[in-house]
C-alpha cells in the first residue's frame, strides 16, 4: 500500500452535509501512516458534534478494503476544528413527538414497511404532523416506496447544533439508512452499530415537532428493539401479520415482546394483510391464499384490537415499487381501508 491509493479510495467517500467526496472538502489530514499492513490517518470535522462522523468513518474503513485491500487493518481518527461545550441535562436533544408508534412484524415479507408508508401518508392527509423513521437497517424500504432514492439529506445548524434535515414527500419527513449508504451494497454491521445508528436518526435531526412518529422496525425481536425504547418514550407498536401460520407464530413473538416488562410498550393493535385475494376482474370474489382470519383469531385470543385486513392486491405492490403508496389515491378501496386504520389508532 502507499498514500496515493488510500487518497484515490477515499475520493469515493461523500459526506453527507455538503455531497463531496472527503478529499475535495479538504477533510482528509495530511497524516497517513502506513506500516505493512496497517494503514492510519485522520478525518476532520468541523465540530465535535457532527451527526455524520461515525457513519462518514464507517465509510472510509469500507472504501479502503473495497478499492485498496480487503486484508488492511485500518485505523481511522477524528479530529475537529471547533469543540463543543457538553450540553446540559435540560439541553439534551429529545424527541419532540406527541405519539411516537413502532410498526413491528416477527417476520420479514408480511408488508410491515407498506402499512407503514401508507399509515403515514393518510395521517399527514388529515392534516398531521408526521414523521417516518426507517429503522431497518439491514434491508430498508422507505427511499424506495416514497420515490427519494435520490436524496441525500444535509445538516442544518440549530441552536448551535448540527442536525440531519430530513427527507420530505408527501408532507411525511423521512429518514433511513438508505440515504446515506451505497443501495447495491449489503450493510453489514453489529447490533451495537445498528443501534448506534438508529439513535443518530432520531436524536441527531430536526425533526420539529411532529404528531405522529411511526418507526419502520426491523423484523424480529433484536438489541434494536431494546434500544429504540431505552431513547424514546414510544405510545405503543402496532403488529403486522399475515393469516399464514407461520408468519403468526412470529406476530405472537413480537407481541410477546412489547408486553415484556422490560419493554412494557401497549399494543395499540394487529394489522392482518394479504388476507385475501381479490383478482381485479372479480371484485366480488375472496381468496383465502394464506388462510382465512389468522391475524383476526390471534387478536381475539391476545386480547388486542384487530385494526385492519387488507387485501392482497396488485395495486398496492405497485404503488410500493413505483413510489407511490396506494393511500395517496383518494377513493381506492385500500386507501379507505388505511383510512378506517388511522381512525382507530386515532381512537386509541
Amino acid at each position: 500500500m502507499y498514500p496515493q491509493q488510500i487518497i484515490d479510495a477515499l475520493e469515493h467517500v461523500r459526506y453527507p452535509g455538503t455531497g463531496k467526496n472527503l478529499i475535495e472538502s479538504g477533510m482528509l489530514e495530511d497524516d497517513i501512516r502506513i506500516s505493512g499492513m496497517e494503514v492510519s490517518f485522520s478525518i476532520i470535522f468541523d465540530k465535535d458534534n457532527d451527526p455524520f462522523r461515525k457513519s462518514v468513518v464507517k465509510a472510509a474503513e469500507t472504501a479502503i478494503h473495497t478499492y485498496v485491500d480487503e486484508h488492511a487493518a485500518v485505523h481511522v481518527h477524528m479530529k475537529f476544528r471547533k469543540q463543543n461545550a457538553p450540553l446540559k441535562s435540560d439541553e439534551m436533544p429529545s424527541l419532540q413527538a406527541k405519539h411516537a408508534i413502532a410498526i413491528h412484524s416477527g417476520k420479514g415479507g408480511v408488508g410491515k414497511s407498506t402499512v407503514a408508508a401508507n399509515l403515514a401518508i393518510t395521517l399527514a392527509k388529515k392534516g398531521y404532523k408526521v414523521g417516518l423513521l426507517d429503522a431497518d437497517i439491514h434491508g430498508p424500504s422507505v427511499p424506495k416506496m416514497f420515490h427519494t432514492e435520490g436524496c441525500r439529506p444535509v445538516s442544518t445548524p440549530v441552536n448551535g447544533r448540527n442536525l440531519i434535515e430530513p427527507i420530505e414527500q408527501y408532507g411525511v419527513k423521512m429518514l433511513s439508512i438508505g440515504y446515506f449508504v451505497d443501495p447495491q451494497q449489503a450493510v453489514v454491521w453489529r447490533g451495537g452499530m445498528a443501534s448506534n445508528a438508529i439513535k443518530q436518526l432520531i436524536l441527531d435531526a430536526n425533526w420539529g415537532e411532529l404528531d405522529y412518529f411511526l418507526i419502520d422496525l426491523p423484523p424480529g425481536t433484536s438489541d434494536i428493539h431494546l434500544s429504540l425504547v431505552q431513547h424514546i418514550q414510544l405510545t405503543g407498536a402496532i403488529v403486522v401479520t399475515t393469516p399464514q401460520a407461520v408468519a403468526l407464530v412470529d406476530a405472537r413473538k413480537g407481541v410477546d415482546m412489547f408486553q415484556n416488562e422490560k419493554i412494557n410498550v401497549p399494543v395499540l393493535g394487529l394489522v392482518e394483510n394479504m388476507a385475501w385475494f381479490t383478482p381485479a376482474e372479480l371484485p366480488e370474489n375472496r381468496y383465502y391464499i394464506f388462510g382465512k382470519d389468522g391475524g383476526k383469531e390471534l387478536a381475539d385470543e391476545l386480547n388486542i384490537p384487530l385494526l385492519g385486513q387488507l387485501p392482497l392486491v396488485q395495486s398496492i405492490r405497485e404503488g410500493g415499487d413505483e413510489g407511490m403508496p396506494i393511500a395517496l389515491q383518494d377513493g381506492h378501496p385500500a386507501a379507505a381501508i388505511f383510512e378506517a386504520i388511522v381512525d382507530k389508532l386515532e381512537n386509541q
